[in-house]
């Protein structure tokens, strides 16, 4: 089950508080600030600043 619209409008980065968008492939929620990329497992966004990584821009 993918990341629904609703829940995608509430969530933010722990970080900057800015709000996340889901990378093209589906695998990740990524902040529009600061670009760090929170893993999805098994349908579960993980937003732990410590399993993010940081895509280089």
């Amino acid at each position: 089950m993918p990341i629904s619209k609703e829940l995608l409008e509430i969530l933010a980065c722990p970080m900057c508080k800015e709000r996340v968008s889901l990378t093209p492939d589906g695998a990740g929620l990524k902040c529009v600030k600061c670009h760090r990329i929170y893993p999805i497992r098994d349908d579960i966004p993980i937003m732990l600043v410590d399993e993010a990584k940081v895509e280089e821009r």
